[in-house]
Order: structure tokens, then C-alpha cells, then sequence
């Protein structure tokens, strides 16, 4: 197998199951898309890029539809938050907003979110209001 970690690559949606999705990874390897990284709805037969996650020891592959390493996630959920605080001028969404909201205006974990607001509040783009976010 000459996948590793961190790698891009193309995936056909399989069947959904209770964990997540099968898929097939480059036209040749079977693998898992867990249902809690998945932020967007999926069909059968739909082709996306992925990124392999983890290679386990019975060589099953884990995806994500998201690149992997810190700097590569959180660049991508700063630069989606910044494209519709630009879009919108502002965001009614707070710390503390349910999962549920920042997952349907954002596609994105609650997690994520907070991890990108506060990289956009320490480097001065965002004013955090009671009630919402503003660009700076």
C-alpha cells in the first residue's frame, strides 16, 4: 500500500452504516469516513477528495474530508469564517451556540469553530460581541 497519513486523495461514497460511510479511496482501497466528521450531506456514488487519516494495523483506512494537522484545519475554518463574516458582516453565533447552529451556517464541529474564532481573536480580525461576531 503506498497511502500514508496526511495524503490527498479520491473517494467514492459507499454505503452509510451506524459509524460513517464506506469508501472507495483512489479506485482501489476500501475505507471509513466516520458520520461525526461529516458536515455535508452525501450520496452514494458521490466522488470527493479526501485525506487518509490513519492506516491501522489490519490495514483498514480511516478518511476525513478535511486536510489533517492542526495548521492545515484551522487555515481552512479560519478562511470559511472570514469569507462569511465578508459576505455577511457579521455572524450570530457566540461561543456559546449550540453545536447544531455552527454545524448549519458553517459545516463545521463546535470545536472547530472555537478553535478558529480564537486564532481570528488573537490576531485582531474579529470583535467578540455578546450576541455575535464582526470583522475588525
Amino acid at each position: 500500500m503506498d497511502l500514508k497519513i496526511g495524503d490527498k486523495v479520491d473517494l467514492v461514497i459507499g454505503t452509510e452504516s451506524h459509524l460513517g460511510y464506506t469508501v472507495l479511496i483512489n479506485e482501489e482501497f476500501e475505507g471509513l469516513l466516520y458520520r461525526n466528521e461529516v458536515f455535508t450531506e452525501l450520496e452514494e456514488g458521490f466522488k470527493t477528495v479526501g485525506y487518509i487519516k490513519k492506516i491501522r494495523e489490519d490495514e483498514r483506512i480511516d478518511v476525513s474530508l478535511q486536510p489533517q494537522g492542526f495548521r492545515n484545519v484551522i487555515d481552512a475554518d479560519v478562511e470559511k469564517i472570514l469569507n462569511k463574516l465578508e459576505e455577511k458582516k457579521f455572524l450570530l453565533l457566540t461561543d456559546k451556540s449550540s453545536p447544531e447552529s455552527i454545524k448549519f451556517h458553517l459545516q463545521m464541529s463546535k470545536k472547530a469553530f472555537k478553535r478558529a474564532i480564537g486564532s481570528l481573536y488573537k490576531n485582531k480580525k474579529i470583535v467578540l460581541k455578546e450576541d455575535r461576531i464582526e470583522l475588525s
